[in-house]
This record gives C-alpha cells, structure tokens and sequence, in this order.
C-alpha cells in the first residue's frame, strides 16, 4: 500500500462521504472512488458500505483506518525527526517537548533549570498543548519527548518513567456552599446542579453530549469556573496559581493522577537522554 492510498482512505473514513473527502484531498471525486476501490481488491476485504445516506465503515474498514493512522503518523514523525537531526548535524541542535499548557507547570520549570545545567545541554523548544494533544505531537514527531498523564493520556507505544502521582482536587467558584468543605467526593462534585463539568474535545474534534460547557484549553475553563459555569476535577498540582474567585478542594476518591516524561522507543537522542536523566533526579 501507498502512503497516498492511507491519505486517500482515512478521508473518505473520517468524513464517510466521498465528496467531502476529495474536497478535503483537494482531488476530484472520481479518482479516488476509484483508488479505494483498487484498494479493496487488492486486499481482498470490502472497507465501506456505500449506501443513498453516505458511507459506513466495515469491521475491515476499522481496522484498516486504524492501522492507517498509526503508519500515517509514523511516516510523518520519521521526517519531522529526520529533518531536526539534520539541524543538528549542521550545529543547531534542539529537543522538543511537549506538555499540557496549565499543568505541571512547577515540574516543568524545574525540569528545564535542571537539564540546563547538564553539560551538553542543548535548546529546548516548549510545545504547549491543549488536553490530550501531547500524545499525538509525540507520535507525529513534532515533539521528541513529551510530559504525559496517566491514566488521561495513552502512553502505549512509548518508553516511560513516572515522576510524580497526586490526588485530584475540585476547582469551584470560591463563593459556592461547597467551596468551604474540607473534602468532597467524586458523586457530590458530578451532581452539583448549577456547576456542570466541562466538556473537551475527543481526538477527532468533535465534544462529548453533556449538558457543561465545550472547552478548549485551561484559560478558557478557569474563566468559565469563576463565571459560576462550571466547575472541574484537576490534578491536585492545578491549586498552584488559581486566579482570585477560585478555590480548590480535594476530592478524596478521584483516581490518582501520575505525571509520566515519555518517549518514542527507537530514539537515540542524547539530548531526550539527558531530559529523562534530569526529570528522574528530581
């Protein structure tokens, strides 16, 4: 199979409309019913159903767009990775690393003090994220190590070293009946009729049915928190820096949350080496 062939099928799966597809691809339609279809013979499986109210996927098909994303990502992180290992051969050499925008954010500035006083140490650029999105800049290669959080973040497919676990507190408006409580529990914290959870983005974009707001990133939900909108389950690590109007409360049977520093396997970066070294010391 080609990469194009990927390209091609993993349109027409997510958007289960050929038009849309080739619109998406910038192609015409009839050449890529057409590749599909070649596709599907060569593979001897039929992929999707083609019907009057647009396309389903087969079982085949799912597994074959799942697949296809994975081969997809890993075409596309060996010539991001490829292309930085030529910058550093020319004597720019830098490490990317991904993290959570608002979380971990004392971890992180220490890790950074701590790997710039390694020798050897080289430039880290700091890609900040929105939930979720570090696992996919890991995978794609636009990021050489990433600061992940089980159990919310999939780290299957990476080496990994754990460096910090801590309970998860509830962040509400610091005016609210049960901001002054000295714990609550997960069910107490769901059921709150007036401060909804918020709802973020799956990977494909689209939000979850909910009766909270859609939210994209942590400025956005604090904002909404101290409007009275909503209210949030954070690592305990998220109380540092609350704005004024917030309060933090612990809740006392939220899973724990453990910061992981992640990796793809194959690397042989000395400068993602010397990361991991510094984020285990501390």
């Amino acid at each position: 199979m080609e990469t194009r062939e990927l390209r091609y099928f993993v349109a027409v799966a997510e958007e289960l409309h050929f038009g849309r597809a080739a619109q998406r691809l910038g192609i015409a339609q009839p050449p890529l019913s057409r590749a599909i279809a070649g596709l599907e013979r060569r593979l001897g499986a039929p992929l999707l159903e083609r019907g009057s109210r647009g396309v389903v996927l087969t079982e085949s098909g799912a597994v074959l767009l799942r697949e296809a994303r994975a081969a997809l990502d890993a075409v596309e992180a060996a010539e991001r990775r490829t292309r930085r290992a030529a910058l550093a051969a020319t004597g720019r050499p830098a490490v990317v690393l991904a993290a959570k925008a608002g979380a971990s954010d004392e971890l992180l500035a220490k890790l950074l003090d701590a790997y710039a006083a390694e020798p050897g140490a080289v430039d880290v650029d700091v890609l900040l994220c929105g939930p979720g999105e570090q696992v996919t800049v890991l995978r794609t290669g636009r990021a050489d190590v990433a600061l992940l959080h089980r159990p919310f973040d999939d780290t299957a497919g990476f080496d990994t070293e754990d460096l910090h676990s801590e309970g998860q507190v509830a962040i509400l408006p610091a005016g609210h009946p049960l901001s002054t409580r000295p714990h609550l529990r997960l069910a107490e914290v769901t059921a709150i009729p007036d401060l909804p959870l918020p709802r973020w983005p799956r990977p494909d974009g689209t939000f979850p049915d909910g009766p909270g707001p859609q939210v994209r990133d942590h400025t956005q939900l604090t904002q909404l928190i101290a409007l009275g909108r909503a209210c949030a389950v954070v690592p305990e690590s998220g109380r540092t820096g609350l704005r004024d109007g917030l309060t933090a409360v612990p809740v006392t049977d939220a899973t724990h949350v453990t910061t992981v520093i992640a990796w793809p396997p194959h690397s042989r970066s000395t400068a993602v080496a010397g990361l991991v070294r510094a984020a285990t010391a501390l």
